[in-house]
C-alpha cells in the first residue's frame, strides 16, 4: 500500500533526519550523475513527504482506521517525534532550497565524442573531447577544460554564447583544432574507453588536471558519452 509504504520511507530516513540536518557531501554528484535537476526532484520528494507528514500530524489516528493505526506503531513515532522529524525535513528542504541556487547546470555532453568532469575545490572542470575523425569546431588547444564554479556565477565559461553547450564535434578528416589529449584514439572511442579503459582513464584526467596548476584533491572524476 501506498500509505505503508510512506511509513517504512519516514522509518528509514527518520535516524538520518535526527542524527544530522544535512545532507552527505559523498551523495553529492556520484558518478557524475547528480546534477541540479536530480536536486530538484529530491527538493519535489521532500516538499511532498513533508505535506503529508503534516496531514498526518493532523490526523486523528483512531479506531475508525485500523490499518492506519497498525503503520504508525511500525513507525513507533510518538506526535513529539513526527513534530521533530518534520521540523527536520523542513530543515533539509531549507537546505537544499539554497544549495539548489548556486549548483552548476547540466553540461551537454556532444555527440560523437564525450566529457571527461572532474571536481577540484568546489570548482566542476570538464573537457569536451572527440572521437577519431571529429574535430572541435572552434580552435581550443590551449583550452583544455571549461570551469563552472562560484568565480563563474555557477555558469560554465564556455566559447558557446549561453546555455550549457562546451563543444561541438564535426566529422572532419584531420584534427587540429584541440590539444591530443583532446581526442580518444582509432581504435578506442568515448564508449569504449568507458567500458573498457576507464580506470586509467581517470587517472590520466587527475593528473592532467594537476600539470595544468589547479590544486587541490581532484574528486568526483568520471567520463560521459555523446551519441555516436
Amino acid at each position: 500500500m501506498v500509505m505503508k509504504g510512506v511509513f517504512i520511507w519516514l522509518c528509514s530516513v527518520a535516524a538520518l533526519a535526527f542524527s544530522s540536518g544535512h545532507v552527505s557531501d559523498q551523495q553529492e554528484a556520484a558518478e557524475c550523475a547528480w546534477t541540479a535537476q536530480h536536486t530538484a526532484g529530491l527538493l519535489q520528494s521532500l516538499r511532498n513527504v513533508t505535506d503529508h507528514l503534516l496531514k498526518q500530524q493532523l490526523k486523528d489516528v483512531s479506531g475508525k482506521n485500523a490499518t492506519g493505526q497498525q503503520e504508525a506503531a511500525e513507525c513507533a513515532l510518538s506526535p513529539q517525534q513526527t513534530a521533530a522529524l518534520l521540523q527536520s525535513m523542513r530543515t533539509v528542504t531549507d537546505l537544499l532550497y539554497k544549495e539548489q541556487l548556486k549548483e552548476c547546470p547540466e553540461a551537454e555532453v556532444p555527440d560523437n565524442g564525450g566529457l571527461a568532469c572532474v571536481t577540484v575545490n568546489n570548482k566542476r572542470y570538464c573537457k569536451p573531447m572527440c572521437n577519431y575523425g571529429y574535430d572541435f569546431m572552434f580552435m581550443r588547444r590551449s583550452r583544455l577544460y571549461e570551469e563552472c564554479s562560484k568565480e563563474t556565477g555557477y555558469k560554465w565559461n564556455t566559447q558557446y554564447i549561453g546555455g550549457n553547450k562546451l563543444a561541438v564535434c564535426n566529422k572532419e578528416p584531420t584534427q587540429v583544432s584541440g590539444a591530443s589529449s583532446a581526442y580518444f584514439p582509432k581504435d578506442r572511442d568515448c564508449l569504449t574507453t568507458k567500458t573498457q579503459h576507464l580506470d586509467s582513464f581517470i587517472d590520466s584526467i587527475t593528473a592532467e588536471i594537476q600539470s595544468q596548476g589547479i590544486l587541490g584533491k581532484p574528486e568526483n572524476a568520471c567520463l560521459l558519452c555523446g551519441r555516436p
